[in-house]
């Protein structure tokens, strides 16, 4: 069985910002920042590895300006494996839970949205139903009163006479005097 080992933090080299380097440091893992404050404390950063896993981590951590050592595993590596496992569990809850809580914040978006559009459409239907309603008061199906054809028939002779003379004033123009 092969030796495990871990990375564990012993310090800030002394030109280090401590606040700076870890930021950096979270931002290259893509880990939370709180992660790297943990590992400050004591907490792991990273799983059990073998020897030049572990030594890669080191020189990572120390491109930022952070000083650890490996440290040696115990033999008890089920138990280790067993809080690895967990802590990616852990891991993997808060990440569904986040994207949980902003799945629910774009559906609350999208029903502001829709109910929006709903009273806008409402709006609309009412608006319509109103100009119905004054449509419907006029009785533009009823045909106007019936007029007397009498005054149609006097203009309509008046004009054929009209016709007749001026047909006969441009036949005849000696007839008519000027």
């Amino acid at each position: 069985m092969s030796e495990h080992f871990r990375v564990v933090f012993s310090g800030f080299k002394p030109d280090t910002d401590s606040q700076a380097a870890t930021e950096q440091l979270a931002a290259k893992l893509k880990v939370p920042t709180q992660k790297v404050v943990d590992f400050t404390a004591g907490k792991p950063l990273f799983g059990p590895g073998d020897k030049q896993k572990c030594l890669k981590q080191a020189k990572l951590l120390a491109v930022y300006g952070i000083q650890s050592k490996l440290q040696s595993q115990a033999s008890a590596p089920a138990e280790n494996i067993q809080n690895a496992a967990n802590e990616r569990v852990f891991d993997a809850l808060d990440y569904i839970t986040s994207s949980l809580i902003r799945i629910e914040e774009k559906l609350d978006e999208l029903e502001q949205r829709i109910d929006g559009k709903q009273v806008q459409d409402e709006q609309h239907e009412e608006d319509e139903w109103e100009d119905e309603a004054l449509f419907s008061e006029l009785e533009l199906d009823n045909e106007p009163p019936k007029r007397s054809k009498k005054l149609l028939y006097i203009l309509l002779s008046l004009l054929v006479l009209l016709l007749i003379v001026l047909g006969l004033s441009l036949a005849f123009p000696e007839l008519v005097p000027m």
